[in-house]
């Protein structure tokens, strides 16, 4: 990682570097044959509703999760129809998002925003019911064309905390296939460094392969912290306006055409946001790229920024166009923006109940509230929206030769590379938790240590039934202990699989890419693990003094911790949350310790419960030890006791378990155990794959009634007259005072 900084020292890049790059990146591109084409996205007619439950249905307690899935399910089994009401989150959107504009969404909080962006990328959640079409140049979005064409920037700023800025960055840009960019990229700067009309700027890029996201890191501000961990709550890392950055940086390495980022300006200091806006307003401009993006009330300066204005009020478009004509739409309307006020202000607050009396020119006597609806047909209606309408008539003409069918095979990443880039991934992050495998692996030594000394060699005699009981207590312990230090997983994957939701979203991470990887990087761990445990116990406990009967107890022992890992990782992805990960888990380890035969033998068990022993994964990890142990010849005495008279030793200890003697079951028990665990990776990876996110639903909150509007007036006119009547409660000032205060990172020069 030292050689790649050279590209993230030095100053950002000036308003007249970044023109000079986009125009040579724009020439490169139309040198290779893939000259950026101007997408076009329209919608038409769309609406998106929720289902929620009403009343008492809505709180998340217990009994109603509980009845809530089991309605679900009994209503995918068409067995149920679950009472829910509808909750329209856009209601009938109409509109074009032009290219080579920048379009600024507004509205209120819970007006639809992040909603339509979703809709318009392609990125809703499947349990809304959608209809409308969204088309992107004529081709419907749906399509593969369009779903690869568009780059979503979440609100959330959800990454690898162990992965510094840059790593971060290089993995997307490894995921978004940007390596033609890198190409045209790095002959740009050179081109740049031959010109001599530019102020002869020397701009240290890293290498070739590196140079994209070099470039985005100096665009973005973040080459001072390139080589810092994100960091999170347990872990010091990069600030909150930084992980903004980051969240946008890694959509930018992919040089999408169409962008929708959501609410990028959480976190960022007005400084900030206003460059990394004037640099996205270049890109669009010179790339000829479609930008949408939403903020939570823009500066002056930003706002002046953009080409476009999309108003959102409870789901419905109450203005779409220009910039500069909103104003005086609103002015026909008979609202008018103060002198000297910001103008995104006033284009949220004349929408609301409270504030939108105070921008009204007329007499009060003749102002009347104007809710969205009103405003969203006076719109419609006006010079503006008929110009929209006859936009909208117009059909888009197709050509069979445009660029836009060649992103299929332009973007189609090999498997390889994408495993690759995902390995490479899993195995830095391996690297970094190296403490948690040292405690693994200290943990596990420990128990070994303490089993050793329960179960000591002095002690354990091989003459009898009843030593052969002590044997298989201590095989027991060593079972359950080493499956039980399989469920670390679900705490590590826990925290990821947010992570990974994510990036299967806009970075089109599979999940076959991430479990393969994380099973090839588990093998070393159970190695490690089955291999410190075999080897502390196995001689200190007096175990067959064979060679081969080590290897095998060892070979069936990392099955096991294999098939452990495998099935809380499969908990975790079934869960999704932590909580239920948990309670699966807890309820797992119940569900197979119990009938695996040692709190209770098969032959106690009734014949019509017996399944549940032949199910348990345990069972055979118990088998398979046994009969390893047993089977040695030190234990082929004949025994005296009147049941078994006749039979070895073992054959005796082995029957009065009720568990399996022959020796070849040892080999069935392995390779069954192997079954589980590549069954249990198979089931996670179909659950990665194709189950939903869990999602915080702000649904219940988009209820628009008029009975609830008018219960607002209320409030708001009883808060005006009780205001009247407030005393003044005293109370003393506080002054605070502080003096050569610091805050110190201790930054190493090289993050391995």
């Amino acid at each position: 990682m030292g050689g790649g900084m050279e590209g993230a020292e030095g100053p950002p890049l000036t308003d007249e570097e970044h023109q000079v790059l986009l125009l040579r990146l724009r020439e490169g591109r139309a040198r290779l044959g893939f000259e950026a084409q101007k997408v076009e996205v329209r919608f038409e007619d769309l609406r998106v509703e929720a289902q929620v439950y009403e009343g008492s249905r809505l709180l998340p307690t217990l009994p109603n999760t509980i009845i809530n899935a089991a309605q679900e399910l009994m209503g995918r089994l068409k067995l149920y129809h679950a009472n829910r009401i509808p909750v329209k989150v856009l209601n009938g959107l109409r509109g074009i998002v032009k290219p080579s504009r920048m379009t600024l969404v507004l509205g209120a909080p819970r007006s639809g925003k992040s909603t339509f962006l979703r809709a318009l990328s392609g990125k809703l959640d499947s349990s809304l019911n959608v209809t409308g079409k969204v088309t992107y140049n004529g081709q419907e979005m749906n399509s593969y064309i369009s779903r690869r064409m568009c780059a979503y920037v979440s609100q959330d700023d959800l990454h690898q905390t162990e992965m510094t800025v840059k790593e971060t960055l290089e993995f997307s840009s490894k995921m978004l296939n940007v390596g033609d960019a890198n190409v045209i990229l790095k002959d740009a700067n050179n081109g740049r460094k031959e010109e001599k009309d530019i102020h002869a700027m020397e701009i240290d890029f890293a290498k070739e392969e590196k140079f994209l996201h070099e470039y985005i890191l100096k665009t973005l501000g973040l080459h001072e912290c390139a080589d810092t961990i994100i960091g999170d709550e347990m872990r010091r890392g990069i600030s909150g306006g930084q992980k903004k950055r980051v969240t946008i940086g890694e959509m930018l390495v992919g040089l999408a055409q169409c962008y929708f980022m959501d609410d990028i300006s959480t976190g960022l200091d007005s400084s900030t946001a206003h460059q990394i806006l004037k640099f996205l307003r270049q890109m669009t401009h010179v790339l000829d790229l479609t930008m949408v993006i939403s903020l939570n009330q823009p500066t002056q300066e930003a706002y002046e920024l953009f080409d476009d204005i999309i108003l959102l009020c409870e789901g419905q478009i109450t203005y779409q166009g220009s910039r500069e004509h909103v104003l005086e739409f609103f002015e026909s309307m008979g609202f008018r923006c103060p002198d000297r006020k910001n103008v995104a202000n006033f284009l949220q607050e004349v929408m609301s109940t409270t504030d939108q009396a105070q921008y009204w020119v007329g007499s009060h006597s003749t102002y009347h509230y104007i809710p969205a609806c009103m405003l969203s047909d006076s719109f419609g209606s006006s010079h503006f929206g008929l110009l929209l309408q006859e936009e909208l008539q117009k059909t888009y003409s197709t050509d069979e030769g445009n660029p836009m069918t060649k992103l299929k095979e332009i973007y189609n990443i090999p498997k390889w590379e994408i495993f690759k880039a995902c390995f490479s991934r899993e195995k830095l992050l391996m690297k970094r938790n190296y403490p948690v495998q040292i405690f693994r692996s200290i943990q596990i030594s420990i128990f070994a240590f303490v089993v050793t000394t329960v179960f000591i060699r002095t002690k354990m005699k091989h003459h009898t039934i009843d030593d052969g009981n002590n044997f298989i207590g201590a095989m027991y312990a060593g079972v359950t202990l080493i499956m039980f230090n399989g469920m670390t997983e679900l705490s590590t994957m826990t925290r990821r699989l947010p992570i990974y939701y994510k990036q299967r979203e806009v970075l089109y991470l599979p999940g076959w890419a991430l479990l393969l990887s994380l099973t090839v990087l588990s093998l070393p761990i159970s190695f490690i693990e089955a291999g410190l445990w075999t080897s502390l116990t196995y001689y200190g406990i007096g175990f067959a003094p064979t060679v081969i009967r080590f290897l095998k107890q060892f070979l069936a022992l990392f099955c096991i911790h294999q098939m452990s890992m495998s099935l809380f990782r499969l908990m975790v992805v079934m869960g999704k949350t932590q909580i239920k990960a948990n309670m699966f888990g807890t309820a797992t380890l119940a569900a197979i310790y119990i009938p695996s035969g040692f709190a209770i033998s098969k032959d106690n068990i009734q014949p019509w419960l017996v399944w549940i022993y032949w199910s348990s994964p345990l069972t055979y990890g118990q088998n398979a030890v046994a009969i390893n142990e047993f089977s040695d010849r030190r234990w082929n005495m004949k025994t005296e006791n009147e049941d078994s008279t006749g039979v070895t030793i073992g054959r005796a200890i082995l029957r009065l378990r009720g568990m399996l003697m022959e020796w070849h079951w040892y080999w069935y028990c392995v390779a069954i155990l192997l079954a589980y665990a590549l069954a249990f990776n198979i089931v996670s990876t179909f659950a990665l794959e194709y189950s939903k996110a869990p999602r915080k639903s702000n649904s219940n909150n988009k209820i628009w009634s008029e009975d609830f509007k008018k219960i607002i007036i209320f409030d708001d006119q009883a808060t005006k007259v009780t205001a009247e009547r407030r005393i003044s409660i005293p109370f003393q000032p506080l002054t605070i005072t502080f003096i050569n205060i610091n805050y110190y990172v201790d930054m190493p020069k090289v993050i391995y």
